[in-house]
């Protein structure tokens, strides 16, 4: 798809989401790029209002330590966060030619192709404890604690099951066999076929 093309479509809206090293933020960077959108992550702005609040987010993995831990729990009492990360979010969606790697924006957005990235347990964690190098039991106890402690914030907050209802989303790709470059090429294929080819026939 040549850049030209992907200018003259500035309305596209795509919602990237997927549970914890599953793999979805590095495809929606990538697609993001390919597709020339603008890439929005829910995660990168939690970030920076951690760093508002006193904390000092570094690297993928900082969710997975004490320190990101101590905001998850923070976030758990307080709604403030994850509410204005997706009410910035939506504001970024008005616009168009946008990606957002979002766990709430399949909900929340009413418009946009929504992409949901599926994983093993077994699988994640692997992941995590080679992108951490951290054990598997490790690992496995680390990632067990974020989901818990996710799905209880939207539950809380919108009332959907986050990695369980999947009624929001038109593609969901299991890629517990894929590799990263395999899961890129296929969501391509995908968001061509469903996107690009629809739009090209009206």
């Amino acid at each position: 798809m040549s850049e030209r093309k992907c200018k003259e479509k500035s309305d596209i809206v795509i919602c990237i989401s997927g549970m914890t090293a599953s793999g979805k933020s590095t495809v929606a960077r990538r697609l993001a790029e390919k597709y020339n959108l603008k890439y929005y992550s829910g995660g990168t702005i939690l970030k920076e209002l951690a760093i508002s609040e006193g904390y000092f987010p570094s690297g993928s993995d900082w969710w997975e330590t004490e320190e990101g831990r101590r905001f998850l729990k923070k976030r758990m009492k307080d709604s403030k966060y994850d509410l204005k990360v997706d009410q910035l979010l939506l504001e970024k969606a008005k616009s168009g030619g946008v990606l957002l790697d979002s766990w709430t924006m399949p909900w929340l957005c009413d418009r946009g192709l929504k992409i949901w990235v599926e994983a093993s347990i077994e699988e994640r964690v692997r992941r995590l404890s080679k992108r951490d190098k951290i054990s598997f039991e490790e690992a496995l106890e680390r990632l067990r604690e974020k989901d818990e402690a996710t799905k209880r914030i939207y539950k809380r907050l919108y009332g959907f099951s986050l990695g369980e209802d999947f009624t929001p989303f038109h593609i969901v790709l299991d890629n517990t066999k894929l590799s990263s470059d395999e899961t890129f090429k296929v969501l391509c294929e995908l968001i061509e076929h469903i996107i690009f080819k629809k739009r090209d026939k009206s």
